[in-house]
């Protein structure tokens, strides 16, 4: 490490990172934590700033992120190939993932094991033998190991599919532990449903409705068996959709759901059982079909009050709403004479749907009845409605933000006696699919990234334009936003866009700790977000490749690397007109497993005129228009705990920027907290 002249103190200039990325504030102004550019690395809540976790692709199958890889000792070793299933003379098997002298890594064992001077085949040829049975893990170093786990990561990772079909993925929800989503089907001319499985995607069939006029007093209950009266066709009623009237006066209207049928129905009556002429139709059933190429939005909601009654309500805008429960797909029929929702909400019992610049709700706790003598009412908004979000609201009761692209309302009460719709700002607006709730709505308006929080007079609300600090990097993005989600465990409200970009912004409480540029190697096209039995937040989104990815999984962005960049302010550490020598930086860091970066640094605003530090080889690729003027020290870290590495540095200059950058599949999520230059002042600079 260099020394300053005896002389000359050598002061240590501590930098917290904290705050985010911000290209606005002038230079003399801007915190020394702060970035000036960043890519693919989060604000922490605790402050730091932490690598992007990975993603990977999910059908169901056993997930990239959970393999794992058994190193196997072999002497006399003649053969195999990375891809080779390697065959105990006992009956273990496992796919090689390395070759070495020494011996093999394996994953995707059967659970026979391994036994020691066993010999070893690859098909009918022996190419080894075992030196012991092996051990899951134990390569011999972090780095290995973490290589390793990567290699068996990328066997599970080709063995997952896309729902079959073409296009990309238009939605998806997340209901009793089971993952869903919608696609076109191979020629487009409908969209699919399908569900998670141990085999991957399957097909989830919806059914077919049958419209009924009341037939007499009998109720008409699931399970009951249908009989046409003339047809002798047969059903097995999975629900009863109730749309007007009430059997008990005879006046019963609405549809019957069922999974098949045998045989045709005709305009008849229908028998169930002893039951005679319970209901009359006047055709056969119709098969329950989706068109192609809407945009699924989702809301989870219990109308029933019971374990047994939480259902899934969507809209697309392109179909009727519908009701799912896992295994019952029930089209709701609004009585709209283009009758496809874009938006779908649940408040107050009451389900919420928008069409264009209406928003029209249902009766109280019957989302199948749309009567406006039953409780189901229009709303006329004036403008294209592009979300809802529930708002706290009074000491009475909670409000509903309906939002559309240039106005926001709040609407009190709890239906329609005591509806009150109140504008909230006319020029305040949200584009569609950004609105999400972190204890507070947040959205993309014309401006920015916006909040709207309850003011100090509860009840009322005040809101706060968030993106100043990133209005270069926002107004670039924003013509592209395509959907949002959030992160509860991170407090994070996740922007997407279509030019591979996404913004993390991470909140604490009402405060913004930074907003930190992402980006990514697949489009995200829509999310969902849920969580599951036990408790765990899982977050998804649908790829333009006909992928379902989960999110903050495994160590890259699906088998691609995560190039990760931050580059600090220009610091003068209190002192700008003065030049300084700079002796080393210690760089304090944490993680959870094997980890490396790239240090470097920029002297003088990068200027041409003063001698800018060599450059180093790094242990990672990397690629930026400044890299190549700086020094690069390598870096390696693992282990469990906060730990602090000194990294020389060389120079003189009034300022001085830091940078960290790193490329990996398999380098494990690394915080970096604080950095502590030590430098020397020397000469006043001249005007």
């Amino acid at each position: 490490m260099a020394q300053a002249i005896a002389s000359v103190p050598v002061t240590p200039g501590y930098i917290k990172l904290i705050g985010g990325l911000d290209e606005v504030t002038p230079p003399y102004e801007r915190a020394p934590g702060l970035c000036r550019t960043a890519q693919n690395f989060e604000a922490d809540i605790n402050g730091g700033y932490v690598t992007a976790e990975g993603y990977e692709r999910f059908d169901g199958r056993a997930a990239p992120s959970a393999a794992t890889y058994t190193w196997l000792p072999c002497t006399s070793i003649t053969g195999g190939a990375v891809g080779n299933t390697l065959t105990g003379a006992g009956g273990a098997t496992g796919v090689i993932i390395a070759v070495t002298a020494a011996g093999f890594a394996l994953t995707q064992r059967n659970a026979t094991a391994y036994v020691a001077s066993e010999n070893l085949n690859v098909g009918a040829g022996t190419i080894a033998v075992a030196t012991t049975a092996g051990a899951v893990g134990g390569a011999s170093t972090a780095l290995l190991d973490a290589q390793y786990t990567n290699l068996a990561a990328d066997v599970y990772r080709a063995l997952i599919s896309v729902p079959t079909g073409s296009g990309k993925i238009l939605g998806g929800f997340y209901l009793n532990d089971v993952n869903y989503c919608f696609r076109n089907n191979a020629g487009a001319t409908a969209a699919g449903l399908w569900k998670q499985s141990a085999s991957g995607w399957t097909a989830v069939a919806l059914g077919r409705e049958l419209s009924f006029t009341s037939g007499g007093t009998y109720v008409i209950a699931e399970g009951d068996t249908i009989t046409g009266a003339t047809s002798a066709a047969t059903a097995v009623i999975t629900r009863v959709v109730l749309q007007s009237g009430t059997f008990a006066a005879g006046t019963a209207a609405g549809r019957l759901i069922f999974a098949s049928q045998t045989g045709t129905f005709q305009a008849e009556d229908l028998n169930v059982g002893a039951n005679l002429n319970v209901a009359s139709i006047a055709a056969n059933s119709a098969a329950i079909t989706l068109l192609p190429n809407g945009r699924y939005e989702t809301v989870t909601e219990n109308f029933g009050g019971s374990v047994n009654t939480k259902r899934v309500y969507g809209c697309d805008g392109v179909n009727r709403g519908w009701e799912f429960d896992g295994t019952v797909f029930v089209p709701i029929a609004t009585g709209m004479t283009t009758d496809t929702p874009v938006h779908v909400f649940a408040h107050k019992k009451q389900l919420f749907f928008s069409f264009g610049g209406s928003v029209q709700h249902a009766a109280p706790g019957t989302p199948y009845i749309w009567s406006a003598l039953l409780g189901a009412t229009e709303l006329a908004m004036g403008d294209t409605v592009t979300g809802f979000a529930a708002q706290p609201g009074t000491s009475a009761g909670g409000a509903l933000a309906i939002f559309t692209r240039n106005r926001l309302s709040i609407l009190y009460g709890s239906g329609v006696s005591d509806w009150q719709l109140v504008p909230y700002r006319d020029e305040l607006g949200a584009w569609a699919w950004t609105v999400q709730d972190v204890g507070y709505s947040m959205f993309l308006d014309d401006r920015g990234i916006t909040d709207i929080q309850t003011s100090q007079e509860y009840g009322n609300f005040a809101h706060n334009a968030i993106s100043n600090k990133i209005l270069t990097t926002i107004t670039a993005y924003k013509p592209y936003a395509i959907a949002s989600s959030i992160c509860r465990k991170k407090s994070q409200y996740r922007l997407f866009f279509t030019n591979n970009r996404a913004l993390y912004i991470t909140v604490v409480g009402k405060k913004v700790v930074g907003i930190m540029p992402i980006k990514f190697p697949d489009i995200v096209r829509c999310t969902w977000t849920a969580e599951t039995s036990a408790g765990e937040e899982v977050m998804f989104f649908g790829g333009d490749d006909g992928y379902v990815y989960q999110l903050d999984k495994g160590t890259s962005f699906d088998g691609d690397d995560i190039e990760f960049v931050m580059e600090l302010p220009y610091n003068f550490f209190k002192s700008p007109r003065i030049d300084k020598s700079y002796f080393d930086a210690t760089i304090e860091t944490a993680g959870t497993g094997y980890s490396a970066f790239n240090f470097g640094y920029s002297l003088g605003y990068a200027a041409t005129d003063i001698p800018q530090p060599g450059t180093q080889t790094a242990t990672v690729s990397y690629s930026s228009v400044l890299w190549d003027s700086f020094t690069w020290d390598a870096f390696f870290w693992d282990g469990q705990t906060l730990s602090p590495s000194v990294l020389e540095m060389d120079g003189t200059a009034e300022n001085v920027s830091l940078a960290i950058r790193g490329s990996s599949d398999y380098y494990a999520p690394l915080k970096i907290t604080a950095a502590i230059v030590h430098y020397a002042l020397r000469r006043r600079l001249r005007p």
